[in-house]
């Protein structure tokens, strides 16, 4: 299903309408085993940032809610999304994405953990340096600027850009977990913040 619905989006969006253009597509690694973050104010960047790096797929941490009706939780299942719970979240939050990024698959996350609103500085939570960290995978983050809404989609641009990847192994050894942990949070942070201010001081977008 993944790859039905993103021939077919592939083709409206980004052929016909033209309505995606992605900047440092060079800092993606050819391997597939990374984790990709985004900044996330709406959908769209779910459907965007898993166009932008096509023909790889992104598997999706979603809150488990989503998953409560049978028939939409198993087609999001059928889209690479698998539940989390974000209320209370453990150890098995973490085995899934650990698990398909040993597997040489790349899991997508939102760190911020919702969708912020405009102008809203919304710190990001650990679950993406965590997961990075324990699974020795390199951080790409994104920012995404461009419409919120669904008619966006089809009449705007959207513009996603990839900084360079963040290495989670080569941290000295002499820095304890939670230092390694913090430290990868901040690194996260400050450069999906620079990545979001060139968009929009280039394309004029918040």
């Amino acid at each position: 299903m993944y790859n039905f619905c993103r021939r077919i989006l592939s083709f409206i969006l980004i052929k016909v309408c033209k309505s995606l253009e992605v900047h440092g597509k060079e800092n993606i690694p050819q391997l597939y085993r990374y984790v990709v973050t985004c900044t996330h104010e709406s959908y769209n960047e779910v459907i965007m940032l898993g166009l932008a790096i096509s023909p790889n797929q992104i598997h999706y941490m979603a809150k488990k809610e989503l998953f409560t009706n049978k028939l939409i939780g198993s087609f999001l299942k059928s889209l690479n999304a698998f539940p989390v719970d974000r209320e209370n979240p453990g150890p098995s939050t973490l085995k899934q994405p650990i698990k398909l990024l040993k597997q040489n698959k790349t899991v997508g996350l939102f760190p911020a953990g919702h969708r912020t609103k405009k102008n809203e500085d919304a710190p990001l939570k650990r679950g993406a340096a965590t997961i990075a960290m324990m699974s020795k995978t390199p951080i790409v983050p994104a920012a995404y600027v461009g419409p919120k809404d669904l008619k966006g989609l089809f009449l705007g641009t959207a513009h996603i850009k990839f900084g360079e990847p963040i290495d989670t192994k080569s941290l000295p050894n002499s820095m304890k977990r939670n230092e390694k942990l913090n430290y990868l949070t901040q690194e996260l942070e400050k450069r999906t913040k620079a990545l979001h201010e060139e968009l929009v001081q280039a394309y004029g977008q918040d």
